[in-house]
């Protein structure tokens, strides 16, 4: 049975300042538990469910039964999903690979566990944020990201200084940007995608080689961030899927 002090503990999970202090976080429900087993299994803890995980669990990790009731008590979701698992951050990777997105002041979890999940079909391993950029373990984002967070590092740090040191070519997403249709686009880059309702930032702009848009064919004030990283990772998978 679990206790009032598990209870407690997990329901601190809900909070970034908690989770940084225990570097733990939570997912729910058996898809992102099965890509937790699939992608990181090191990094799960211990899984709280009304039902048995599907499947032979890591050796290290732990399943405890509980009822519905306390299943709602930890649960971060209106429908709470069968299980609640534990774990661990995951680990940052080492160097960047040779083409990356790079995200500035992203503030709605939706829409960053969105291009976490494009991220991961279209191949890109590595994401950079501004440290303004909402937390990656946000409950919302880590549902939002269906499971993207296990095989997508993001890295939090100074964006300004990091683009500053690179050599890679800057694309920006920019109203005013060349049409990214007819753009000649290399291999090798940084897709910047800025704020939701600003845009890319004054001092990361000065940055920018080479500015791109998605061209309005038909009615519409403007694409959200997620939906035009969308197109633009589409765009870009093309090049490096062409042999050379």
């Amino acid at each position: 049975m679990i206790s009032k002090e598990q209870i407690k503990f997990i329901r601190s999970l809900h909070k970034k300042k908690f989770r940084d202090i225990s570097r733990q976080f939570i997912i729910e429900g058996p898809k992102m538990i099965a890509e937790a087993i699939q992608y990181a299994p090191e990094s799960l803890v211990q899984i709280y469910g009304t039902e048995k995980v599907d499947g032979k669990l890591p050796e290290h990790v732990l399943f405890e039964e509980i009822d519905q009731r306390a299943l709602g008590q930890i649960s971060t979701l209106k429908h709470p999903q069968k299980q609640v698992a534990i774990c661990n951050y995951l680990p940052s990777v080492g160097a960047r690979p040779a083409f990356y997105i790079a995200l500035d002041t992203i503030q709605d979890p939706g829409n960053l566990g969105t291009i976490m999940r494009l991220a991961s079909w279209f191949g890109v391993q590595h994401i950079i944020a501004s440290k303004e950029t909402v937390d990656c373990y946000n409950p919302k984002v880590v549902q939002a990201s269906m499971g993207a967070i296990f095989n997508v590092n993001i890295e939090y740090l100074a964006l300004k200084e990091a683009l500053e040191k690179t050599d890679l070519p800057i694309y920006g997403s920019l109203l005013e940007g060349e049409n990214i249709y007819q753009k000649e686009i290399q291999k090798k880059g940084i897709l910047v995608m800025g704020n939701e309702g600003n845009g890319i930032s004054e001092d990361v702009l000065s940055l920018i080689t080479d500015p791109v848009t998605v061209p309005k064919f038909g009615a519409g004030e403007s694409l959200n961030v997620a939906m035009a990283t969308s197109v633009f990772l589409s765009e870009f998978s093309r090049p490096r899927n062409e042999s050379t």
